[in-house]
């Protein structure tokens, strides 16, 4: 009974804390939940007022004169990057955990596994500076050109200006290189734990090595691979520093192209917290608290969906007798 008693207070570790940390922002930043309202999420303006003024109380809440407070940009820069990381990451996580599995063996799997792994292993500074220094000037000087001339005719988010290199296509390409680890190792893993009778029966009934990977074994991964899209996903609506040197830390300011700057959520705090020490009654603070609060319940409705996804398309119950 002790040790089912200690395995229980070993588990609910985690889930307290995540309960701790969401209780203790939002009693934080309470008060700018109630200056702020729900057009918190809907408007586009941060404006932390005039900081050198005599701070004015509205409401029992005391601002700075001017102070205005809405993430609507924060929310689509976030979307938007992450979606683009997804839609790069999925078919390249895939496609590098079926080579893994199906195609190499032996020590060359090692190997190329090790060098898959060692990619989630690069802190994302490391990312964000190699994305600054060298992929933002290769992609305004020699990528963003070439798509503006090709796919801007046809779809109109490709369409010029393409832009410094600093922005929304470049923030989901960093962020794709980030998350491709989380998908190809997790997977790779699942594709390598099936069973060989299955891939040997297959076979035995005439169907290709592709045939056998793409209709027998990576179907049975299914769950697997939803749980790492996901997880992937909370990796991109999370990252931080990488994101904030390669957007372009656009300010209250809607993306009008897939090259256009943009800021999220994580990035923002970062970029703002220095000024918001500035404004003596905190609501600048408090607010981006707030936005700390809205990323975290993101996120927690991220893994929600997962689970609601995972036992939609799980395998079927057995029906009772």
């Amino acid at each position: 009974m002790k040790f089912r008693t200690m395995l229980a207070v070993t588990a609910g570790v985690l889930p307290a804390s995540l309960a701790a940390i969401l209780v203790l922002l939002t009693l934080y930043s309470w008060p700018a939940f109630r200056f702020n309202g729900i057009q918190f999420a809907f408007q586009n303006t941060w404006d932390l007022g005039n900081l050198y003024a005599k701070p004015m109380v509205i409401g029992g809440t005391a601002i700075q004169p001017g102070a205005h407070y809405g993430i609507l940009f924060l929310v689509v820069g976030t979307l938007l990057s992450s979606l683009i990381a997804l839609v790069l990451a999925v078919p390249v996580g895939m496609g590098a955990a079926i080579f893994l599995a199906e195609v190499v063996s032996g020590k060359l799997r090692l190997w190329t596994s090790f060098g898959v792994e060692l990619l989630a292993a690069i802190p994302s500074v490391v990312f964000g500076l190699w994305g600054y220094v060298v992929l933002s000037p290769f992609l305004a000087h020699s990528v963003f050109p070439l798509l503006a001339d090709t796919l801007g005719s046809v779809i109109p988010i490709f369409a010029g200006p393409t832009g410094s290199g600093y922005g929304l296509l470049t923030a989901g390409i960093v962020l794709s290189l980030m998350i491709v680890p989380l998908i190809a190792a997790t997977l790779r893993d699942a594709l390598v734990a099936q069973p060989t009778t299955i891939r040997e029966a297959a076979m035995g009934l005439g169907a290709t090595k592709f045939e056998t990977v793409w209709h027998v074994t990576l179907p049975s991964t299914h769950r697997v691979l939803i749980g790492a899209t996901f997880l992937a996903l909370g990796r991109a609506l999370g990252e931080t520093m990488a994101v904030l040197m390669v957007s372009g830390n656009a300010l209250n300011a809607l993306p009008h192209n897939i090259y256009s700057p943009v800021s999220t959520m994580a990035a923002f705090v970062v970029s703002q917290l220095d000024r918001a020490l500035a404004d003596p009654t905190q609501m600048a603070l408090r607010s981006l608290a707030q936005i700390a609060v809205v990323l975290c319940l993101v996120s927690i409705a991220v893994n929600a969906l997962a689970r609601l996804l995972l036992l939609a398309w799980g395998p079927a119950r057995l029906p009772k007798r």
